[in-house]
């Protein structure tokens, strides 16, 4: 087990003393940076509003999470990453219950899984990490929008990884956003973190890079008080991989190697707190552990450096018109 080391220090230093009065609503919290970041926004007197495709864990998740902190306000609301009208549905639960949202953490993910479609027809890495995300920040926007002209604040944090540095030719294409899924390469494994199962999750990632940028871009225009912020968690300790099997050299890092080199899921959890509650987090920017300089896979998030690719036009134009053909929105900020 990775020890915590930096957290505690952190919270501290960097976060705010309470966030009495704020709404929470993040993604993918039964687990790993979503479960520390929903029980810390909870500690600080927040109210998290947790959205997970239904499961035993939920259940097994709200009993932790009310165990590790009693006077925490939580809220669950059904939603399946891989189902659009899922997607939909969570939004008019939430709309049905706050006029206003202080954060949306689009945390949840999945990593190198099987090439497979979803009941919608996309890609299931690209539908649960990017499209139904897309989708939801859509949805809630009016909902941020009224937070920040009412406090003068409010946040959409996007969690990309390292993995954005690792796509072919180093941009984003096309065919990852239609209705391509099960047809996207196989599942073939190509040595260490290779092959189409990753190049797969690798597009993805740097969709959550660059929808930031290109959220952060219109907001900017627009004048909004909304902040767009990215982040990563570096090399984190968490259960992303789901127990998969990804051949045998990429098998033995994860088990052997990686412990000795990553981060614990509580230290991950750190760029995705800082973007949510942060008082000098800034719209734009990126924030991962020590900047990622020098390879710097761990430690406090400092902004990181945006890549060309990541703030590419023809890209951010694919990626938008794309993701507003598959979702059904017209995401006007």
């Amino acid at each position: 087990m990775v020890q915590t080391k930096w957290l505690p220090d952190f919270m501290k230093e960097e976060l705010p003393p309470d966030v009495k009065g704020k709404v929470f609503v993040i993604t993918g919290t039964t687990s790993g940076t979503g479960y520390v970041a929903a029980k810390i926004a909870a500690q600080l007197g927040g109210e998290v509003v947790m959205l997970n495709r239904e499961s035993s864990r939920v259940q097994t998740m709200l009993s932790q999470l009310k165990s590790e902190v009693p006077d925490g306000k939580f809220v669950t609301v059904a939603c399946d990453l891989q189902d659009f009208e899922s997607v939909r549905k969570a939004a008019k639960e939430v709309k049905s219950k706050y006029s206003m949202i202080y954060c949306l953490a689009n945390n949840a993910g999945i990593m190198a899984a099987e090439d497979k479609a979803t009941t919608d027809g996309y890609d299931i890495q690209m539908q649960t990490n990017h499209l139904s995300h897309f989708l939801l920040t859509a949805e809630l926007y009016p909902l941020l929008e009224a937070s920040a002209n009412e406090t003068g604040d409010a946040r959409i944090v996007n969690h990309s990884s390292g993995g954005r540095k690792r796509t072919p030719n180093n941009g984003l294409e096309e065919k990852y956003f239609q209705k391509n899924g099960g047809n996207l390469g196989g599942d073939e494994v190509e040595g260490f973190l290779k092959g189409p199962r990753f190049e797969r999750y690798f597009q993805t990632k740097l969709a959550n890079a660059v929808f930031n940028y290109g959220l952060h871009k219109k907001l900017e225009a627009k004048g909004s008080k909304v902040r767009a912020i990215c982040c990563d968690p570096g090399a984190s300790a968490t259960n992303l991989a789901n127990g998969l099997s990804f051949g045998f050299f990429t098998d033995m890092f994860v088990s052997v190697l990686l412990p000795f080199l990553a981060q614990s899921g509580e230290d991950g959890a750190m760029g995705l707190l800082k973007g949510m509650m942060g008082p000098d987090a800034k719209s734009g920017v990126h924030y991962g552990p020590q900047g990622n300089k020098d390879k710097g896979y761990t430690g406090r998030p400092l902004p990181t450096p945006l890549y060309p690719y990541e703030m590419d036009s023809d890209s951010l134009n694919m990626l938008w018109k794309t993701s507003e053909e598959a979702t059904g929105v017209s995401f006007d900020v």
